[in-house]
């Protein structure tokens, strides 16, 4: 196990390296340094208490969701998410989102589908509400069809982004229909009512196979069912909608915010509160393809095409780029880290198990 966790680490370091050669291969690295040096750090920190505000939010909202399954305190509701926002920064596929149901279940004892429905959910607020910015984005700024950059194997460009808020749309429409159709009783009886037939299909087989295939997949079938509805079962209640929908509103300011007071630090980037949303808003679209743990060079990338459509140099493009990385990206592994010290989970355990 210490191998394969040491090998995956060189891994991860190495395409990050990779990745963040093809962000910032036309940038004079002396260059960059330098503009480091001239960054107030003050502001950094600033924007720090942002970003924890930020968290706290989304604790705060994840709570709200769980309470239709399990009522757990903020702080048990807290270090689970921080552990699995911190795995998604160092081990691929997201598998936070896996491994925060996967705490729930060892300890609060909350079926696993459960938990992954309530996951779920919030990320469909999310969603719902980058769609929804991205939106605003597109009817006020111009995005130049002829701007654009190479970042490995993709080319970031205004295509590049329509595209990925197609997909988007589609896949948020796909939850609201799934989270739709189980949360409605009378259609979760009727594909109980389906799951359950299905031995009597299989009459010719005998009593023997019928009731194995009852036992080990029509029963089994119903409960997984009957935790996912558990954990959808949010839609059901208004004001808990509505309190969720107020702290990801919340979520999005804070975010928008930090990135707004990175920028007061930052020499040569002068840009409004709604520019540095933008800017938010396109590094989120391009860290949604399919990348290194912590969206490595990606993020940057984005961040450099997001700012050149306000004029902003690459040298100070890229200085900002990796200094709005490091402030989103170490506080939560950091905070992520001394969560599962104090919550007792072992993080090995967690990564081998999802």
């Amino acid at each position: 196990m210490k191998k394969k966790m040491i090998f995956s680490l060189f891994a991860g370091v190495a395409i990050s390296v990779t990745a963040l050669y093809f962000a910032f291969k036309n940038v004079p690295f002396s260059e960059l340094i330098e503009y480091f040096q001239s960054i107030d750090y003050f502001w950094m920190f600033v924007s720090l208490l942002f970003v924890g505000l930020s968290f706290y939010m989304r604790a705060l909202r994840w709570q709200v969701i769980l309470r239709t399954a399990s009522r757990i305190s903020f702080w048990r509701a807290y270090h689970p998410m921080m552990i699995g926002f911190m795995l998604n920064c160092i081990l691929p596929a997201r598998i936070g989102e896996l491994a925060r149901p996967a705490i729930l279940q060892q300890k609060e004892k909350v079926p696993f589908t459960t938990g992954l429905a309530t996951v779920a959910t919030e990320r469909l607020f999310d969603l719902l509400f980058l769609i929804l910015l991205f939106a605003v984005v597109l009817s006020v700024v111009d995005i130049d069809p002829n701007i654009e950059m190479s970042f490995g194997s993709y080319t970031l460009n205004r295509t590049t982004l329509l595209n990925i808020g197609s997909g988007m749309v589609k896949l948020s429409l796909i939850l609201i229909f799934g989270i739709a159709l189980i949360s409605i009783d009378r259609f979760r009886k009727l594909i109980r009512l389906v799951i359950m037939k299905i031995p009597g299909l299989f009459s010719f087989a005998g009593a023997g196979t019928q009731d194995t295939i009852g036992k080990y997949f029509s029963l089994p079938m119903v409960s997984i069912m009957e935790n996912i509805a558990a954990g959808f079962g949010l839609v059901k209640d208004v004001k808990n909608l509505a309190l969720c929908l107020f702290f990801s509103l919340t979520i999005w300011l804070l975010q928008a915010v930090s990135y707004y007071i990175i920028t007061l630090g930052c020499p040569g980037i002068n840009i409004s509160l709604f520019e540095a949303t933008v800017v938010l808003i396109i590094i989120c679209f391009f860290i949604a393809l399919p990348s290194v743990p912590g969206f490595w060079g990606l993020w940057e990338a984005g961040a450099v095409f997001a700012l050149s459509l306000f004029a902003i140099g690459a040298k100070e493009a890229s200085g900002f780029a990796l200094v709005s990385h490091a402030i989103q990206m170490f506080p939560v592994i950091i905070a992520g880290f001394i969560s599962a010290i104090i919550y007792g989970v072992n993080i090995r355990q967690i990564q081998y198990n999802s």
